[in-house]
């Protein structure tokens, strides 16, 4: 079965995240680099885990995780339809079975809040490990005075935890941000749509959604 590692030795795959990282860098965007994609892989695994589903579905969420932003190389619009078709292609040539290349690619291409669903196990997982990585790090404007919403939110973060209660089928987004550079209400503003995704996704997977921001519990 393919596993993880075989993805991560794939020469293509490691080129194109590298490349539409680049991109992206180009065009002002976050980061989406290595770091990026091991730390969602990670996430979607531990998920999956912790809230009792098979190993070989975890190892699928963390494929997933690790596939999901590799349309970037292409376009940032709809990168994650055209990153699903690129998945398919490799991992059909990898020797995935039919059946786990559908779960994966359509959880690549569910994981965006424009267009995305919850549609299986993975792309719930996948939704909510992909927007618990909010951080300063992934800001990569240096002229704070040029920031635009998107690097005031990820620069005010300092910490962002996933927490997995499975014992309550809980799933905690815990963050702390510096008001002052990015007060509360900014947060709402670029990333309600998103907690909306997430509480649908931890929903499928029969648990509940929370929000903690500065020890306060909003969601």
């Amino acid at each position: 079965m393919v596993t993880l590692q075989d993805v991560k030795k794939n020469v293509v795959i490691e080129t194109f995240i590298k490349k539409g990282n680049q991109f992206l860098g180009e065009m002002g965007f976050t980061e989406h680099s290595f770091r990026h994609v091991n730390l969602v892989a990670s996430i979607a695994r531990n998920i999956l885990e912790r809230l009792g589903f098979s190993a070989r579905e975890a190892e699928l969420g963390a494929i997933a995780g690790y596939l999901h932003d590799i349309g970037n190389v292409m376009s940032r619009n709809n990168h994650g339809v055209s990153g699903a078709i690129i998945a398919y292609q490799i991992l059909t040539d990898m020797g995935m079975p039919p059946e786990e290349v559908a779960t994966v690619i359509s959880a690549i291409a569910n994981h965006e809040e424009e267009y995305g669903h919850p549609v299986n196990n993975v792309a719930a997982a996948l939704i909510l490990a992909d927007k618990s990585d909010v951080h300063r790090s992934r800001v990569r404007n240096p002229n704070l005075a040029t920031f635009d919403i998107h690097d005031r939110v990820n620069y005010a973060a300092e910490h962002s935890f996933l927490w997995v209660n499975e014992e309550r089928r809980l799933i905690t987004l815990e963050l702390t941000i510096d008001i002052e550079i990015c007060p509360v209400m900014e947060y709402f503003e670029i990333f309600l749509s998103r907690m909306a995704l997430c509480r649908r996704a931890a929903n499928f997977l029969k648990a509940d959604f929370e929000l903690m921001i500065n020890g306060a519990k909003l969601l």
